[in-house]
């Protein structure tokens, strides 16, 4: 089965971005610079090295080219179904404290819990999904969230 990878707009640029960057820049600077492979009778050191790096750099060519293959770009949900939380919501929450945060749900190549992003699966992501303005989650037995707003920006 075919996994679809959910992005943003500005997600899909970066990584079409860094899939270009990679397949043109990059691999012809490698392979201009590639060592050779003996050294008198013996396997180079850096030809070794070399090789790595140019195969981390043809797998994640390749990991790009399969994203940007089956990617669907994260869209607001219509009118009646804004008042759940789906991917791309921004989510305002109040904590079992008085604390306010407020997280965005992403697909998972876009997660930043340090920026406020978290992946649509992760488990904090999956209990808000389908959710409304008013109902509590509880995540980890001790964090009890109450969801105080839902957000969707245009797309």
């Amino acid at each position: 089965m075919i996994k679809t990878f959910y992005l943003t707009k500005e997600g899909l640029e970066k990584l079409k971005k860094e899939y270009e960057d990679l397949k043109s820049i990059q691999r012809n600077e490698i392979l201009e610079s590639a060592p050779s492979m003996l050294e008198g009778d013996a396997l180079n050191p850096d030809y070794s090295f070399f090789k790595e790096n140019l195969e981390e750099l043809e797998k994640r060519i390749e990991e790009l080219d399969n994203i940007l293959k089956n990617y669907k770009i994260i869209k607001k949900p219509g009118k009646s179904e804004q008042d759940k939380v789906s991917l791309g919501a921004k989510v305002v929450l109040k904590n079992g404290s008085s604390d306010h945060e407020e997280y965005k749900i992403v697909g998972t190549l876009e997660a930043d819990p340090f920026k406020g992003l978290i992946s649509d699966e992760s488990p904090l992501g999956m209990s808000f999904i389908g959710k409304r303005v008013g109902e509590s989650i509880s995540f980890n037995g001790d964090n009890k969230y109450k969801i105080l707003k839902i957000q969707y920006e245009e797309s």
